[in-house]
């Protein structure tokens, strides 16, 4: 990065990806900044600049590089690798420590406490934020957490029934049923229901879990505050939530048609019903339900589709990454089920397919991080 970009950056003050420090800051507060950085989106961090933006450099004399690379492998847990450069603005040296996305998060100080990026400030994590942490780390599932107040007359024994009797077992006539639901992730020791299993197989998993369902909106213009033309929301099993909304985009979408001879004939969609269906099944599958109070949202436009999940990319994986095929796991009973279901393969080919298909269409696609969410944008 040129001199003159960071003496812009200065300019504009701290933000949620940079951070100012005096040359006197303490070993303790860089170890919580680095942390907050890496248990976020990453960041940088400018030595020898004041809060007031002043430029007031740091001295020659210490080895501000290795002192910093000490405070990464000794104070933080577990030890993080951090990039690290001197420039030269106003005839000052300023030292850069730069911070990517964690890969190993959550991440803590010796002490103990975990700190979070929010906005130009940092702050020790909540239970919930550093539950989501964990989620993205893969050290749990929260689809295998137990519902509060849930129980097995809350599942569907229907779907129960026909699910089983696919692998020999007559879930009606089965005395250990109780059992059977625990050993398959579908209830806990407790007697609760799982959250992956009471959303495969319950009989009204919106009864708990309260924002497990999708909104669809269809907006007569290329923003939102166009004309509300169709909202609704699609609750039920996830399973019925990926068929049903598939229908509603379907049925929204205006079907092109031409004059044959004196009979209108229709076309075909642009994307065939497996480009629609990938996406919301990415959405319901790798979504965040640890996230309370925000749902699955598809945005329909006159010129595109978006698709908005809670829940951000796990620790190790890219944008790039699951354009090339690579999957990963956020709800593993969840994805269990819908494979069993023949929803999913796991083999990761649901995304390379997308990007195809638009290629064939001569449209693109647009995968993107925001916040705590991941956004799907395909062009119609």
């Amino acid at each position: 990065m040129k001199n003159s970009n960071f003496i812009e950056i200065i300019q504009q003050g701290e933000n949620s990806a940079i951070e100012f420090k005096s040359a006197d800051v303490k070993t303790d507060s860089l170890a919580k900044e680095i942390i907050a950085f890496a248990n976020m989106n990453g960041g940088i961090i400018l030595i020898g600049i004041e809060d007031d933006r002043t430029i007031s450099g740091v001295s020659k004399e210490k080895n501000w590089e290795e002192w910093t690379m000490n405070i990464a492998r000794n104070n933080i847990n577990p030890p993080l690798n951090i990039g690290f450069e001197y420039i030269e603005l106003k005839e000052k040296i300023i030292a850069i420590i730069t911070v990517d996305k964690g890969k190993n998060k959550p991440y803590q100080t010796i002490d103990g406490k975990y700190y979070i990026r929010i906005g130009s400030t940092n702050r020790i994590a909540s239970i919930a934020e550093l539950m989501r942490l964990f989620q993205e780390s893969g050290a749990f599932n929260y689809d295998l957490f137990k519902v509060e107040k849930s129980k097995i007359s809350d599942l569907n024994s229907n779907k129960l029934d026909t699910y089983f009797s696919k692998y020999g077992v007559d879930f009606s006539l089965d005395k250990d049923k109780e059992k059977l639901l625990v050993n398959t992730d579908i209830m806990t020791e407790e007697g609760n229901l799982t959250v992956g299993g009471l959303l495969i197989f319950g009989i009204n998993p919106q009864r708990y879990l309260y924002n497990s369902y999708i909104v669809f909106a269809h907006f007569n213009g290329n923003i939102i505050s166009d004309e509300l033309i169709d909202k609704q929301n699609i609750e039920g099993t996830i399973d019925m939530q990926v068929d049903l909304a598939v229908s509603v985009i379907k049925n929204n979408l205006l079907t092109p048609s031409k004059i044959i001879g004196l009979k209108r004939e229709h076309s075909k969609h642009l994307y065939e019903d497996k480009v629609f269906r990938e996406i919301v099944l990415n959405a319901v599958v790798h979504r965040n339900y640890a996230i309370l109070g925000s749902s699955i949202r598809i945005f329909l436009f006159s010129d595109r589709l978006e698709v908005i999940s809670p829940g951000k990319l796990p620790n190790t994986v890219t944008l790039e990454k699951i354009k090339a095929g690579v999957s990963y796991s956020r709800n593993s009973v969840i994805l269990k089920y819908l494979e069993n279901l023949r929803y999913i393969d796991k083999l990761g080919r649901g995304i390379p397919m997308i990007i195809n298909e638009t290629k064939k269409a001569n449209k693109n696609v647009i995968f993107e991080e925001i916040g705590e969410e991941f956004k799907v944008t395909l062009e119609l």
